[in-house]
């Protein structure tokens, strides 16, 4: 693999300012972790998302146990961090550390990776990989959508948050022409999308649950909403564009959110907001099962990092905590 050089703004801090520790076996194990090619790789493809240990070991056609070897010399050095989703445990790379100097390293280590290209090879894995995560969530919606609802409820049912997002929605300053809508599910959010905005085009992976909004759009007689069987690269390829893109309760059921944020960056026009309502984390899995998630929620910073990285701007945020112990995330992103 080749990178092209790029010029790195000089910033140096003062070695006489370095606590001890810094500079033998922290600044040791820093160069022990970035001293090989394939945890280099590894770091490369943990720059948006999120994997299990098989997952890597299937992605690099390595051992287990080598891959495990690898995931513990990069933990030790601060570079990936692990995050529990049930029973199963996921690697992504671990937050900038707060000590500055060292902070400097990590960050122009990762800038560095990061202009890495991804061989072909690898990268029909990836999409592989998470291929197989959105066909296990397509299959669960299209066997369970009758008990969709009473399972959502569980957790945290449109009802419980909707009137909200409708309120959050109205606050929001956007052109009122086109509005996507990425997962509508059931349908409830639909009918207050058809009277705000001039033309919905709500976009699903499930044919079982856009039956299910096409019986709300009939039923309320909604001629301005277009309900469209695809995910976010079908949009793209369409050249749909919107004012406005909303997911309510969608993005962990996605194999890959830090795509679908890239994807949707795309889709909105100069000034547009992307809305999304979510779960924060949890460590309830048994919403695994009973509600097809494939992501047990996500730390508030998860979002704000996937949304900066595909060149959204942040706005606002609002915190809903549910009786059942679950919290609610509404955020806020727009594209200046």
């Amino acid at each position: 693999m080749t990178i092209a050089a790029q010029p790195i703004e000089e910033h140096y801090t003062d070695p006489t300012d370095l606590p001890d520790v810094f500079c033998t076996d922290t600044l040791a194990a820093f160069c022990k972790a970035a001293g090989d090619p394939l945890r280099l790789e590894i770091l490369r493809v943990l720059r948006h998302n999120a994997y299990g240990v098989l997952e890597l070991s299937q992605l690099f056609e390595v051992k287990q146990s080598g891959m495990s070897h690898h995931l513990k010399v990069l933990a030790n050095a601060g570079l990936v961090a692990t995050r529990r989703e049930g029973n199963s445990i996921f690697y992504r790379r671990a937050p900038l550390p707060v000590e500055p100097a060292l902070q400097e390293l990590h960050r122009h280590l990762f800038a560095t990776i990061d202009l890495l290209e991804l061989s072909s090879a690898l990268q029909q894995r990836i999409d592989l990989t998470n291929q197989e995560r959105t066909k296990a969530s397509r299959e669960f919606f299209g066997q369970n959508a009758d008990r969709f609802h009473a399972n959502q409820d569980l957790i945290a049912g449109y009802t419980q948050y909707g009137e909200i997002v409708t309120e959050f929605l109205d606050a929001t300053s956007v052109r009122k022409d086109v509005v996507l809508e990425v997962g509508p599910g059931e349908g409830g959010f639909l009918p207050s999308l058809s009277k705000r905005f001039s033309q919905v085009i709500a976009l699903d992976t499930s044919d079982e649950m856009l039956s299910r909004s096409r019986k709300i759009t009939e039923e309320q007689r909604l001629p301005n909403v277009q309900l469209v069987h695809g995910d976010t690269s079908l949009a793209l390829e369409q050249q749909l564009t919107a004012n406005c893109i909303t997911l309510n309760m969608v993005l962990h059921h996605t194999p890959d959110p830090a795509h679908i944020f890239e994807d949707l960056a795309q889709l909105l026009t100069p000034g547009g907001v992307l809305l999304v309502t979510d779960l924060c984390h949890h460590d309830q899995s048994w919403a695994r099962e009973a509600c097809g998630d494939l992501w047990l929620g996500f730390e508030p910073d998860d979002l704000s990092n996937w949304a900066s990285a595909a060149g959204l701007a942040e706005g606002e945020s609002l915190y809903l905590a549910q009786r059942n112990g679950f919290q609610i995330q509404l955020r806020q992103f727009f594209n200046h």
